[in-house]
């Protein structure tokens, strides 16, 4: 009974085993299965750089409204829903890398390493009726093992021999070695996208020109992102410009920025620009934006007032910032102040909407009795702030996807030769270029039934 019952015992626990074996490995390394798991993360990854990431509801509701749904279908209810603002950190987009490469695991193991290990093992030929299931053999009345090891040796193969009448010759076993790297690499690429995604974060600050800030205004992150936020160390804006073309517009905007310790002292520096951020931490910081912050001004003899300026909508005609300025005590009158860029030019509007004045900064005007005097334009800059962990592992993946993909071009090539009295049998196959090493063989054999001659021949590359 004990025995019975032990075995009944052994049988239900090797039934996961079996399940996995016989049922979820098939399917695991079926290739099919990889090649519709790598179309569908495709896929999401072009959604993910079509549809702007990490962006407030109302920008994908202004940008993706109901009527009419994009492709009739899309629309911002579903890109919130199915998660399509933040592709990347989804639990199903992770949940397919994860699957994918599981299903490249499996493959490795249940395949590629057998074919590595198969390519290892050999056997010598030892009666002439093996030959010819080989691809390409040939009997020749000419010859010797002594000659033929000496042309395969400078055609770089590897000559194993235990017996003077029996050879075997192979080169190119890295080609096999080529698609096991290849997959490491791709599974190092999700591995690193994976933690990128768990550990990394999206954040936007708009910051004057002189101001210090910490990052804040967290957009995406992923659950396990709180390490990545910086603590113990701030940034200042020590100074925003843009430099404009003589036509006006744009050439380049900058930040000179420095990253401060806890007791404010500088220990990086950089100005960036767009295309230059500045890493710090593993924290990079990106210029991507810019806008007018505040306006600096005096009226009469008073003391410097730092007014900040918002947006104002123009229905598509431009940027404009404006800002209101009392010239009463009582604030029963101003002025409306309007500026569109850091040029310095500054457009002064009375209560009923007139245009009083246009000055540069630097310049005084009279306006309601009183003199207003413009001393700067104030710009804020605007940064984009990513934290991505996952960076290096995913570039450590491609060069080992690289890698694998040269390996896996070198052919895998063996011959084995037999020596029966007066008759040399020889033979070989490969895995890919065949004509290359049926050529070679052709090469191989001239040179057995060619006079002999002092030169070697040079190595034929594959």
């Amino acid at each position: 009974t004990l025995k019975n019952s032990a075995s009944t015992e052994i049988k239900w626990w090797s039934v996961p085993g079996r399940f996995l074996r016989r049922e979820l490995l098939p399917v695991l390394t079926d290739l099919r299965l990889a090649i519709a798991l790598l179309l569908i993360i495709a896929l999401f990854s072009i959604s993910g750089t079509v549809i702007e990431q990490g962006q407030s509801p109302a920008f994908y509701q202004s940008n993706y409204p109901e009527h009419p749904a994009l492709f009739g279908f899309l629309t911002w209810k579903v890109i919130q829903v199915v998660g399509l603002d933040h592709v990347y950190r989804t639990w199903w987009f992770l949940a397919l890398l994860v699957l994918f490469g599981t299903s490249l695991t499996a493959c490795t193991f249940t395949r590629q390493l057998p074919a590595l290990k198969a390519a290892q093992k050999w056997k010598y030929y030892e009666e002439p009726r093996q030959f010819q299931k080989l691809a390409l053999s040939a009997e020749l009345d000419t010859g010797s093992l002594n000659t033929l090891t000496q042309v395969l040796q400078n055609r770089r193969y590897k000559i194993f021999q235990e017996k003077d009448d029996i050879l075997y010759a192979r080169k190119g076993i890295i080609g096999r070695i080529g698609p096991i790297i290849v997959h490491i690499g791709i599974v190092t690429i999700l591995l690193g996208g994976i933690w990128g995604a768990m550990t990394g974060f999206l954040a936007q600050e708009m910051v004057a020109s002189g101001d210090t800030f910490q990052v804040k205004n967290i957009i995406d992150a992923g659950p396990l992102a709180a390490a990545q936020i910086p603590k113990d160390w701030s940034v200042k804006v020590n100074r925003f410009w843009i430099d404009y073309t003589p036509t006006g517009g744009i050439d380049q905007f900058y930040s000179d920025m420095s990253v401060l310790n806890n007791q404010g002292v500088e220990v990086d520096h950089k100005k960036i620009f767009v295309n230059q951020p500045l890493h710090y931490h593993g924290v990079t910081f990106y210029q991507t934006d810019w806008g007018l912050s505040s306006v600096r001004v005096r009226i009469n003899n008073s003391p410097i007032f730092q007014l900040p300026m918002a947006p104002l909508e123009t229905n598509g005609k431009g940027r404009i910032w404006g800002t209101w300025i009392p010239t009463k005590p009582d604030l029963s009158q101003g002025v409306s102040l309007l500026a569109k860029d850091l040029q310095g030019m500054v457009l002064i509007y009375d209560a009923t909407g007139k245009l009083v004045n246009t000055v540069r900064t630097g310049m005084s005007t009279q306006v309601n009795g009183v003199t207003l005097k413009i001393l700067d334009v104030v710009g804020s800059t605007g940064l984009q702030i990513k934290a991505d962990p996952g960076i290096p592992i995913v570039y450590t993946g491609f060069a080992l996807l690289m890698l694998g993909t040269m390996m896996s071009y070198f052919s895998h090539s063996q011959i084995w030769a037999l020596q029966k009295g007066d008759r040399l049998y020889i033979g070989g196959k490969t895995n890919r270029a065949q004509v290359a090493f049926e050529q070679e063989v052709l090469e191989i054999l001239n040179r057995l039934t060619s006079p002999p001659q002092s030169e070697s021949l040079p190595a034929n590359p594959h």
